[in-house]
């Protein structure tokens, strides 16, 4: 009896373990947002608060593009070595309700347009204080506030629409996930 029980937790650990590396499941609105703390990315009656003894840090909203068994990087859709908006339609947005720090920089609190500049082996990421316009059309790289480089990753799987995901890092940090295809990108974000 012992020993099943111990089997069982060893199980349920893997499981949970296997889980945490996956991304989250899309909705069918191509219109999706991601929290951190995440305890509310379910119910989107979120509002920016404290969750237990935890400040809403992030917030980001952005749309997500579809691959549809196209090749997405290094192609017309996402061109490498070009600004892209971080997923379609309206510019994404980021949402610091506190001051951070993204490798070393600090971030004051604020909203601010997010952008990437994609490469085979490294990405861009980019934040900008211009807002409310229609992709990239409009960036202006005078008006960054934040340009930091990123190592890309690969996913385990295919990850058919553009996903953006905050995830716990440390104590005092979150991970925002960012996948799309079999690229997978990470950008900590210290608070």
């Amino acid at each position: 009896m012992k020993k099943t029980l111990i089997l069982l937790c060893l199980f349920a650990l893997l499981i949970v373990e296997v889980q945490a590396q996956k991304m989250r499941g899309t909705d069918k609105s191509p219109m999706d947002m991601a929290y951190y703390p995440d305890n509310f990315a379910h119910d989107r009656k979120f509002a920016p608060k404290l969750i237990g003894d935890m400040p809403a840090i992030v917030r980001v909203t952005y749309s997500r593009p579809a691959k549809k068994e196209r090749e997405v990087f290094g192609t017309k859709i996402v061109p490498y070595g070009e600004v892209w908006r971080l997923g379609a339609n309206e510019s994404t947005e980021i949402k610091f309700y506190q001051d951070v720090m993204i490798q070393g920089k600090k971030v004051k609190a604020g909203t601010y347009s997010l952008f990437a500049i994609p490469n085979a082996t490294e990405w861009t990421i980019i934040l900008n204080k211009d807002l409310d316009f229609w992709g990239a059309y409009s960036y202006n790289a005078a008006n960054d506030i934040l340009r930091v480089n990123v190592p890309v990753k690969k996913t385990e799987e295919v990850v058919e629409s553009f996903s953006i995901q905050c995830i716990k890092g440390g104590d005092k940090d979150t991970i925002m996930k960012m996948a799309w295809d079999t690229t997978l990108i990470e950008l900590p974000i210290s608070f």
